[in-house]
């Protein structure tokens, strides 16, 4: 196991931290990256163990490409992997969970998702790629405000996904607009999550 990470004074108690570090942790930014008050790259300044998973041009929503690169950062490790995805990452992280089902038979290494403020996949007319149920533990993360996807509409899709679904608030877009510093709250629910995880599934 690694036990390579520290505690910050936001982070949550030791015994939680063990638990955190049974699993390799991706981080699936939106729509051009998450800049460095974004509460993602503030986790990865807290957990350094965090991955990002790096787009070659995050100015271009290009769905099938986004989820290749996941892919390629998943077979990196045949560790059981856990993502952390916002906004136009939550949709490439469905689309690529669907892809490894489809070619193995199993998502594995995806062991559970947090899918936080998820871009509309209609305002990308990608809905189709990514109405897929996801065979491991996903919790949808929604605001009552936020401009990319109505709560309704977040409700749904997180069905749609077999996920449960969270509402935070009037939060906007979940961003670093949002103020939300190191989002203690949402490592709270990231650590719920993991709870879901059944080690025999992996």
């Amino acid at each position: 196991m690694n036990t390579s990470f520290s505690r910050p004074a936001t982070a949550p108690a030791p015994a939680h931290l063990a638990r955190l570090a049974d699993y390799r942790v991706l981080v699936a930014p939106g729509l051009h990256g998450s800049g460095p008050e974004h509460w993602q790259s503030r986790w990865q300044r807290l957990y350094p163990n965090f991955e990002r998973v790096e787009q070659t041009d995050w100015s271009q929503p290009d769905l099938p490409r986004w989820s290749q690169r996941l892919g390629e950062v998943l077979a990196q490790s045949g560790r059981p992997a856990v993502i952390v995805a916002h906004s136009f990452g939550c949709l490439a992280t469905v689309h690529r969970a669907a892809a490894l089902q489809a070619e193995a038979g199993s998502a594995f290494p995806i062991a559970a998702a947090l899918l936080v403020a998820p871009a509309d996949p209609g305002k990308f007319e990608v809905g189709d790629e990514v109405s897929y149920r996801l065979r491991f533990p996903a919790l949808v993360v929604g605001s009552e405000n936020d401009p990319w996807m109505s709560a309704p509409r977040a409700r749904q899709w997180a069905k749609t996904w077999g996920a449960s679904f969270h509402q935070a608030g009037a939060l906007g877009h979940i961003n670093a607009e949002s103020g939300l510093d190191d989002w203690l709250a949402g490592q709270e629910l990231l650590l719920g999550l993991l709870e879901q995880v059944r080690p025999s599934g992996w």
